[in-house]
């Protein structure tokens, strides 16, 4: 009998490096994109295109994008919060941009430049330019979980933002923890209420942050309510600049160990998967806080 496949989208050269401190070379960044695809990942947010003043991190992304591979069955995906950062992703040859949206206005004022409702003013236009250009888009709800301005987050909220969301032409819709600050009680009830609220077509993608030690108890919540895409960082970095205190994505390795064992089909090569996050400690210097590279291999040749 087959297994039932999981796709994995490895967000490290994004929302992994963002807020590293010293800036990773683009040399480097592309060496991180090669050990992601020969791990054998086929979709991967390779950069995103925000303000270099803000983002200083993600300032070579036109660089990133034309000196990645270009393999027809690998997906790089292009990050943006306005209308300018879609054009400046599909002039770099982005053919998937996903574009990030919040739940709620304290966190959507200071990383995305509005209020939310704000913000939704120029979504026909975004969806218009990506369509033209070629790129298929697809949408993240951040704070979906909570807020670290304006705490508690309504599920009657996210379920308004989704349906905006969902308004426009997009293939899949992404719920984000990004302070970490969800419960796998939480995970079910809110891709429960926003599965009941859009379009079937459109997949749902979860994205969880590690902060305070559930991301990896939420990704499972997220699978047993039907969700097959979920991101993950190698060796567990990252963070975002404009949420004090949210370290860490989960794992993509401990993830892959996790699902694998629990028998889903990622494609992904954990030993492939082990070396591309110990590049990337090596690259930054410091340990990481992914657990699966650090240990034994298990069951051993």
């Amino acid at each position: 009998m087959a297994k039932e496949k999981l796709e994995l989208v490895e967000v490290s050269p994004r929302d992994g490096l963002q807020n590293e401190p010293d800036i990773v070379s683009t040399e480097n960044k592309l060496a991180l994109i090669e050990h992601i695809i020969g791990a054998g990942f086929r979709r991967l947010e390779a950069g995103s295109f925000v303000n270099p003043k803000k983002v200083p991190q993600m300032a070579d992304g036109d660089a990133v994008f034309a000196g990645a591979p270009k393999r027809d069955e690998v997906t790089l995906i292009a990050l943006a919060l306005n209308l300018r950062g879609v054009e400046r992703a599909l002039a770099a040859g982005a053919k998937e941009i996903n574009y990030v949206f919040c739940a709620s206005d304290g966190f959507s004022i200071r990383n995305n430049g509005g209020t939310v409702v704000e913000t939704f003013a120029v979504w026909p236009e975004v969806t218009a330019a990506a369509k033209a250009g070629g790129a298929r888009l697809s949408a993240t709800i951040s704070t979906a979980f909570g807020c670290p301005f304006d705490g508690e987050v309504p599920v009657a909220r996210v379920v308004d933002v989704a349906e905006h969301c969902v308004a426009q032409d997009v293939f899949e819709l992404a719920l984000a923890d990004t302070i970490g600050v969800a419960a796998p009680s939480d995970v079910h009830e809110r891709v429960r209420a926003v599965k009941a609220a859009i379009p079937k077509q459109v997949q749902l993608r979860a994205h969880f942050h590690n902060t305070r030690n559930t991301a990896l108890a939420n990704a499972v919540a997220a699978i047993e309510e039907g969700v097959r895409v979920l991101d993950g960082s190698l060796a567990g970095i990252g963070g975002c600049p404009f949420a004090p205190g949210a370290a860490g994505n989960v794992p993509t390795e401990d993830l892959l160990y996790m699902f694998n064992r629990m028998g889903f089909d990622t494609g992904v090569d954990l030993d492939r998967a082990i070396d591309a996050a110990q590049f990337i400690g090596g690259v930054l210097g410091r340990k990481t806080p992914g657990m699966v590279s650090c240990a034994p291999k298990w069951p051993s040749a």
